[in-house]
């Protein structure tokens, strides 16, 4: 009899074979008579590393082509960050499971150690993020904040390469990489709301592959799981993306969900925030109430303006 195979599809960067690799030892610590391969693909994203995010477009740059591979079944398992995962996805594909999260929050990198608020004015700090600039820019609009792309070795040396005070990444990421002493400061949740899914990996599978379902349920985390959900329906619901300045994080209090929201002005001017409370039943309702509460509270008037800018 055949040894039973998982291929894993996962993008070429250090943090993705970093992800994708630890999922491949948590599985095989399960079982261990399984053989599992990792399989590396390009990606748009990957293809296009000198234009910011948000002016490529679109949806899914970091998981087309991988969930392309999936349906063409060259792969079994695709491992993307959570963060990466379009709202829907395509037909006859599901997330199988989700691991346990690592650290949601964002965090500063500095050149001389510095914390945020001790940084001099017209300083320099470089991100990828659009969410980030914006909150950034609502607490610190005397800092300059430039688009900054690459794997998170090249974005650090890019810091002491271009004159840069800091840059804002991940936390994940950077834990993920070992390269926890380069942090300067965690950015709590009132500073920089994370992306939504930010930490949590997305394992996802055919719709149809039962055996691998059964299998994904022992590395499966049910509280990253309900979180994850409320934060995507959130998403969702503002269909909103990488050109807009969207964060959500939800977390577990007792019985309840805590759904934090935002929705900011591309140059942060305007920031409009809330959060909810719910039951742990109902991850998806509860990040539609919490988008239709921003959207009546003047997220509609700056969605508008950055999908359909007036012409002067």
């Amino acid at each position: 009899m055949a040894t039973p195979e998982i291929k894993i599809g996962t993008r070429g960067s250090p943090l993705a074979l970093q992800q994708s690799s630890w999922v491949k030892g948590k599985l095989a610590d399960v079982y261990p008579h399984l053989r599992i391969e990792l399989v590396i693909i390009k990606t748009t994203g990957d293809k296009i590393l000198d234009v910011p995010l948000a002016a490529i477009g679109g949806k899914g740059l970091f998981v087309k082509e991988i969930e392309e591979a999936l349906l063409d079944k060259r792969i079994d398992l695709a491992v993307h960050s959570m963060k990466d995962m379009p709202g829907d996805l395509p037909e006859g594909l599901m997330i199988g499971a989700v691991p346990v999260r690592e650290d949601p929050r964002d965090v500063l990198i500095s050149r001389d150690r510095l914390l945020l608020d001790g940084i001099p004015g017209q300083k320099k700090i470089g991100t990828s993020s659009l969410r980030r600039k914006a909150q950034l820019l609502h607490l610190r609009p005397d800092l300059e904040i430039l688009s900054l792309r690459g794997n998170l070795d090249t974005r650090i040396k890019k810091m002491e390469t271009e004159g840069l005070a800091g840059i804002i990444l991940a936390a994940a990421g950077i834990h993920r990489m070992g390269l926890e002493d380069r942090i300067s400061q965690y950015l709590n949740l009132d500073t920089s709301l994370p992306a939504v899914g930010q930490g949590a990996l997305a394992l996802e599978i055919r719709r149809d592959d039962h055996r691998l379902k059964e299998l994904l349920t022992e590395i499966h985390d049910n509280p990253t799981a309900l979180c994850t959900q409320a934060e995507r329906a959130f998403l969702k619901q503002l269909q909103g993306g990488c050109q807009v300045p969207i964060a959500g994080h939800a977390s577990i209090q007792g019985r309840q969900i805590l759904l934090k929201g935002l929705i900011a002005s591309l140059d942060g001017s305007t920031l409009i925030k809330d959060q909810i409370e719910g039951p742990l039943t109902d991850p998806l309702g509860l990040g539609v109430n919490l988008a239709d509460r921003l959207f009546r509270s003047g997220g509609r008037e700056i969605l508008e303006q950055i999908y359909h800018p007036m012409i002067p």
